[in-house]
């Protein structure tokens, strides 16, 4: 029970890696707002959870929208002391064709809806004088450069933000970290060509996709106070597909 007593939010929480973590922070003994766009889904993903993870309507490229879960955090909890960035999204355009308002959406959820949240969840912890953490979510393709160009930028644009918050907020106790997934068996990698996929798996030296549960872990541990020492890095979960 290393999140015992937690109050965390999570992003992105209605499917794969999202709700993979909540379970994870619910079996650690943390309080978790489950967040989504979809609220038919976030209200199903939490419905075996009731008392222990509250479903939250959310769309985190909304500034209104993310400052809305956030007040509802300080009015019914009191404070947060984690926030996980996980909502994430993808495209599979070449770059001379890619659209953009493909561009747009994929560095607005992933990158934009990093900063928003970070921001609010910030500015909640800072308030309430709660050491907290932050977990951002990257991607093994913003280290090797595989993969759509709008989905490639955005997820290296979160590791520097993560730098950068982690410098500027380790004087008020939060340490800000992202965690960057390999190939993970989740819906969003139902959309991939099979030969994309079959090539990716080629490369991955364990030879086999990440589970969703596998992630969830090493998430737990970067929230818990037995990670209280680690900010500004990058965490891979990625079978040696990539080293940092």
């Amino acid at each position: 029970m290393k999140l015992e007593n937690k109050i965390a939010f999570v992003t992105g929480a209605a499917q794969g890696m999202g709700a993979a973590i909540v379970r994870q922070f619910v079996e650690q003994g943390a309080t978790v707002y489950a967040a989504d766009i979809n609220e038919e889904a976030i209200r199903a993903s939490v419905a075996d959870l009731e008392g222990r993870a509250h479903a939250v309507v959310c769309n985190v490229m909304d500034e209104a929208s993310v400052q809305a879960a956030m007040q509802r955090i300080a009015d019914e909890a009191g404070r947060l002391d984690v926030l996980v960035n996980n909502a994430g999204t993808g495209s599979v355009d070449s770059f001379l064709d890619t659209p953009v308002e493909h561009w747009d959406r994929v560095v607005g959820v992933n990158l934009k809806g990093t900063f928003l949240c970070a921001r609010e969840a910030a500015r909640l912890m800072v308030s309430k004088g709660t050491a907290g953490t932050i977990i951002n979510f990257s991607s093994t393709g913003a280290l090797t450069g595989e993969g759509p160009s709008h989905y490639v930028a955005s997820k290296a644009g979160v590791m520097g933000l993560t730098r950068s918050l982690a410098r500027e907020l380790a004087p008020q106790k939060i340490r800000v970290n992202t965690v960057v997934p390999g190939p993970t068996d989740t819906p969003m990698m139902a959309g991939i060509p099979d030969e994309w996929m079959q090539a990716m798996i080629a490369a991955i030296p364990l030879g086999r996709l990440c589970q969703p549960e596998e992630v969830a872990r090493v998430v737990a541990f970067m929230a818990s106070d037995d990670a209280g020492f680690i900010t500004g890095q990058s965490i891979t979960v990625n079978g040696g597909s990539a080293f940092i």
